[in-house]
């Protein structure tokens, strides 16, 4: 078994309830990539997978990537990186920080990862760079894993289901997961995303990315809920920490703030506006790391 397939095959596919369904009659199933692993989390390691296997190809020393302070993304690279034996350099968006400044950039610094803390213009322009650009033996990963191999990676996510839902809802971050669903999602189906960016274009950036990854993208096939960013990326209110703890005492699996407690809130006031709907998918897609840690 290959590594990718012990750590994926720990993704199944539940049911769960909201609060209120039972006067609905809605079947709720949730994807629960938060059991893929703690660290590489996620939606992560499905994002890593292509990029890993590409560097390997072109036999690359190095895998470089960007992100914040308390990047999901670039922890998983760390951990990943750790556990194949291959040198990672995380690009941390602001020069006031150091590997100190928080438990999850001393964790990737455990993890073997080098960190390089940049002025945050100088971050926005490189953040993008993809592949093998000047020395062949780096290797570059955008931000959050937005190219065309995390899209192909996060295929898979449909791909281990039955593909036989109404909707599917997921966060959107770089449009990356959403993207790839949208690609594998059978043709009864609705991709709702939630971004968690304030202000942020879904259909500008899912349609930007698709090009790039070749994908044909309808709009059509695809409702943007933007009014539940509570303020912006990693942004909560006392209505939002209060979903989040009531959700998570029922103990079905647990979510946090920055992504999966505004979908699931985003879904809980969809599903009470609309009608028709029999069967839902939502994709966990991880990010506990930071919230257990806090």
């Amino acid at each position: 078994m290959s590594i990718y397939s012990k750590f994926l095959s720990k993704s199944k596919v539940d049911s769960f309830d909201l609060f209120n369904n039972n006067n609905r009659n809605i079947k709720l199933f949730v994807k629960r990539d938060d059991l893929i692993h703690e660290e590489i989390s996620g939606n992560k390691l499905r994002k890593l997978k292509y990029n890993f296997e590409t560097a390997r190809k072109f036999n690359c020393k190095r895998i470089i990537s960007f992100g914040g302070a308390y990047s999901n993304h670039l922890l998983a690279l760390a951990a990943f990186g750790d556990i194949e034996g291959i040198a990672t350099l995380g690009i941390v968006r602001g020069d006031e920080l150091n590997k100190h400044s928080n438990k999850m950039l001393e964790r990737c610094t455990e993890l073997g990862m080098r960190l390089e803390f940049v002025s945050r213009s100088y971050y926005q322009s490189v953040k993008h760079q993809d592949g093998i650009i000047n020395k062949k033996d780096d290797y570059y990963i955008p931000e959050g894993g937005a190219n065309s191999q995390g899209v192909l990676g996060c295929k898979d996510i449909i791909s281990e289901t039955e593909n036989d839902f109404d909707l599917i809802i997921v966060a959107q971050g770089t449009c990356t997961t959403s993207l790839g669903i949208y690609s594998a999602m059978s043709k009864r189906s609705k991709l709702l995303v939630v971004p968690v960016l304030k202000g942020y274009d879904s259909f500008y950036e899912m349609q930007k990315l698709a090009k790039k990854a070749g994908v044909v993208f309808d709009s059509n096939r695809v409702e943007v809920l933007d009014q539940y960013h509570f303020g912006g990326y990693a942004k909560s209110n006392d209505l939002l920490d209060e979903f989040t703890s009531r959700f998570n005492a029922l103990k079905q699996f647990q979510i946090e703030p920055t992504y999966t407690a505004k979908v699931l809130f985003a879904l809980n006031d969809y599903l009470e506006k609309r009608k028709g709907i029999k069967k839902v998918l939502f994709v966990h897609t991880g990010g506990l790391f930071h919230y257990r840690n806090r």
